[in-house]
């Protein structure tokens, strides 16, 4: 590319820069991954967090892990997709919040959709930013210096 036409790149890319600050990205990163979990958990439970009887079948058949019987897995899963994704809204203990629910993608893409990568791929690329960058400005975990 000729070096003339970078001039013209430059602005566009500078004014993204200043509209889209990082502690912005980090805070739509949070909210976006939080609302896929958390919902994915609302499915799971009646009420507050009374796990339904499908949530229990689903976990002795298609949600089935080798390590961990199947209502330990419905108990441990579907509390995980309430309190890490409120974790992450809030930008409290984010980094560990990013990092449990990540953990809890790579067991999903291993053992129960290993076909479902790019969906894994994309929950990944959201969670990745948060553990090594944390909550950003607009997150508890600045305010309280927890970070």
């Amino acid at each position: 590319m000729p070096a003339s036409s970078a001039p013209f790149l430059a602005t566009p890319a500078r004014l993204a820069e200043r509209l889209l600050p990082k502690s912005l990205l980090l805070l739509v990163q949070r909210l976006g991954i939080a609302a896929t979990f958390f919902l994915s958990g609302r499915t799971k439970v009646d009420g507050v967090l009374t796990l339904t009887d499908s949530t229990f079948e689903l976990f002795r058949t298609d949600y089935a892990l080798p390590l961990l019987p199947p209502v330990t897995a419905a108990y441990m899963a579907t509390y995980a997709e309430h309190i890490f994704p409120i974790l992450l809204v809030a930008g409290l203990f984010t980094r560990y919040a990013a990092a449990a629910l990540l953990g809890m993608t790579l067991v999903i893409e291993i053992f129960v959709y290993p076909d479902a990568w790019p969906i894994h791929l994309t929950w990944a690329g959201l969670l990745l930013p948060l553990i090594a960058f944390g909550g950003g400005r607009f997150a508890l975990d600045r305010l309280l210096r927890i970070a």
